[in-house]
């Protein structure tokens, strides 16, 4: 039963889970919230029933989160399941993702938005393939915090030595990661050894449990508040008459920090104006910071409508219908060059042009392959595009949210790729760098 009285106002973590299959990913989430009491009761009495109909003898803490029939007849997770729990401290979205390898497109999905990624390690297999392949996919989703829980202690006698030789093995391969926190957490997810209390068993590990680190990892820098961004979403131009001069700009802020009376430019027009007003659901403020969702009042009625972006005309995107970008292919169907799709990015809809693939990932080098002539369902690689229109963006090494995008194909509707825009140069070749950059 949900015991814990909760603080409205307490921050909220998003992490997603990872590994090699059978690693023990959806029960490691299923102990956490068993042991921190988190479970309804008629969940907990529904797994009762399917303990005693399937003749277990004792609850499978990974159906919490493996719903689909086919993932319990087959033990392994297949999509991605979310779940939200919280504690006194901290709230928390947790995506179970799966750890095949013909999934990983559904493990970039969940751990697009994620602050914290836990990556599982069998304690007996150590630092496998599949280890390495989701390490470097929260590097490049640059996931700032990274949990590698090395479990099943319990089956290697809670050997001290083994999890000094796991994390001594992926340290040495972190060193090419772009992953700024890495803890180790010996644990074992079937019998609770570290997950929210200090293992009996492990009196050698001085570090916190899983759920303290879970609540007391500091996030507060991870956040763009450097870089003002906010894409326009809609225009509210209220009909009653006695609001006719309103008309907000409403979006979530993607970055930095909006205040009452800075000035602001619109791209891409290149007009500017200034913030008179700041309005929340709860009310006016003074001041509003990515991630919050707000409606911004300007002091002239600009020629604004969804797509455009609303920066400092002291701090500029890039803005430009050429750049490279890293992307994760989602199709059966295999990228090839010259492709044309729909693109999406922040609030803006365009179409867009696969100009070249520049190379296609090698999991089992870590190293590009040059030339890559098409890419294939879960490969990522880096392409060339060029949009119908000009797109305001930040790499997204900078800004996770004004740096990403989706390919959709237009004859489908699908989401065919996940995109993550590079660093640009800076010049392009027959272009002067004043209309590639503004």
């Amino acid at each position: 039963m949900f015991t814990h009285a909760l603080n409205e106002k307490s921050e909220l973590l998003r992490f997603s889970t990872s590994g090699s299959v059978d690693d023990g990913k959806s029960t490691l989430i299923g102990r956490l919230l068993y042991d921190t009491k988190l479970i309804f009761e008629d969940t907990l009495e529904a797994l009762q029933r399917s303990a005693d109909i399937t003749g277990e003898g004792s609850i499978n803490l990974a159906n919490l989160t493996d719903g689909l029939r086919a993932e319990r007849e087959q033990g392994i997770t297949i999509d991605v399941a979310y779940r939200y729990f919280a504690t006194p401290n901290r709230k928390f979205i947790v995506a179970d993702t799966p750890g095949h390898i013909q999934y990983t497109r559904n493990m970039i999905t969940g751990a697009s938005t994620a602050n914290l990624s836990i990556i599982l390690v069998d304690a007996r297999q150590g630092v496998v393939e599949q280890t390495r392949r989701h390490a470097y996919i929260a590097s490049m989703l640059r996931i700032p915090h990274l949990v590698v829980c090395i479990n099943k202690m319990d089956l290697v006698g809670f050997s001290e030595e083994v999890f000094k030789r796991i994390r001594e093995d992926f340290e040495q391969f972190a060193t090419r990661l772009h992953i700024r926190d890495i803890a180790f957490i010996p644990v074992s997810a079937l019998l609770g050894d570290n997950i929210v209390e200090h293992s009996k068993n492990m009196p050698w590990y001085p570090g916190a449990p899983l759920l303290r680190h879970l609540e007391e990892v500091y996030i507060g820098a991870d956040l763009d508040l450097s870089d003002p961004r906010f894409p326009v979403q809609y225009v509210v131009r209220p009909r009653d008459d006695r609001y006719h001069d309103f008309r907000g700009l409403a979006g979530q802020i993607a970055g930095g920090v909006f205040k009452v009376g800075d000035a602001v430019k619109a791209l891409p027009s290149g007009k500017t104006s200034r913030i008179v007003a700041i309005h929340t659901y709860d009310g006016p403020v003074e001041q509003a910071f990515n991630p919050m969702s707000v409606q911004l009042l300007l002091a002239d009625d600009l020629d604004i409508s969804r797509g455009d972006m609303l920066v400092r005309p002291d701090n500029l995107p890039y803005v430009g219908t050429d750049f490279e970008a890293r992307i994760c292919w989602m199709s059966e169907e295999a990228l090839m060059p010259n492709r044309k799709y729909a693109i999406r990015h922040t609030t803006r809809m365009t179409r867009c042009i696969v100009r070249e693939i520049k190379s296609r990932f090698d999991f089992g080098t870590l190293l590009p392959q040059r030339p890559a002539p098409q890419l294939a369902l879960n490969d990522i690689g880096r392409i060339a595009l060029k949009t119908m229109v000009p797109l305001c963006f930040d790499p997204y090494e900078r800004n996770r949210y004004t740096g990403s995008f989706i390919l959709i194909d237009e004859a489908t509707n699908a989401t065919v790729a996940a995109g993550m825009i590079q660093e640009p140069p800076k010049s392009v070749p027959g272009t002067d760098e004043a209309e590639y950059i503004i």
